[in-house]
């Protein structure tokens, strides 16, 4: 059984269940997570530019404070989010290691102000920005339970995960054997060739 729904377009977070990052990369949850969260900076980035823009201009002045501070939680969101999943690549790629990725540094910062309630005036707001928040809203709340379960799991990977231990232990086998039936040739040292 999967620890993830799909539905409508979005991925959902269905349990409590365990996730390690290599389970989450092989689900093809995290290429669906990638695009969806990709697509959603892509429209909101375009809709703030040219039609939010516009209708912005003939908001009241309630209405014009509450687009300036959930446009700018929206931004800071997906900012956020866009980053969590660049990191997870880099570590899946071997470009960064998961200590790395769960260090302070690439933590989600902006809980708070992600997490704020609304501004008064929200619903004033045109549609498409309040439809372009609630979804930032869910897409931020998936991947805060993503990031804290692959926190938990990533911590506790090296106690207790017979799994891991037992391919550990395949590898150094075929490592080990392999090296004795084809040892390495030392590099830079070239072999004379017979006259």
């Amino acid at each position: 059984m999967s620890v993830y729904d799909t539905k409508d377009d979005e991925i959902g977070f269905a349990g409590a269940e365990c996730v390690t990052l290599s389970e989450f990369m092989a689900s093809g949850l995290f290429q669906r997570t990638y695009g969806e969260g990709m697509r959603l900076v892509e429209e909101t980035s375009a809709y703030l530019d040219g039609p939010g823009r516009e209708a912005a201009k003939v908001l009241s002045r309630d209405a014009s404070l509450a687009y300036a501070g959930e446009s700018m939680r929206l931004t800071t969101r997906l900012m956020q989010v866009a980053s969590w999943l660049l990191v997870r690549k880099a570590v899946h790629q071997g470009e960064m290691t998961a200590e790395e990725a769960n260090s302070e540094k690439y933590a989600l910062a902006t809980k708070l102000i992600a997490r704020q309630p609304r501004f008064e005036g929200v619903e004033a707001l045109p549609v498409r920005l309040r439809e372009l928040i609630e979804r930032s809203e869910r897409l931020y709340a998936r991947v805060e339970r993503l990031d804290t379960q692959l926190r938990v799991n990533g911590a506790a990977m090296p106690h207790g995960q017979p799994l891991a231990e037992q391919f550990a232990r395949v590898e150094g086998f075929f490592r080990e054997h392999l090296a004795m039936e084809f040892p390495r040739r030392e590099f830079g040292r070239r072999k004379h060739r017979p006259e």
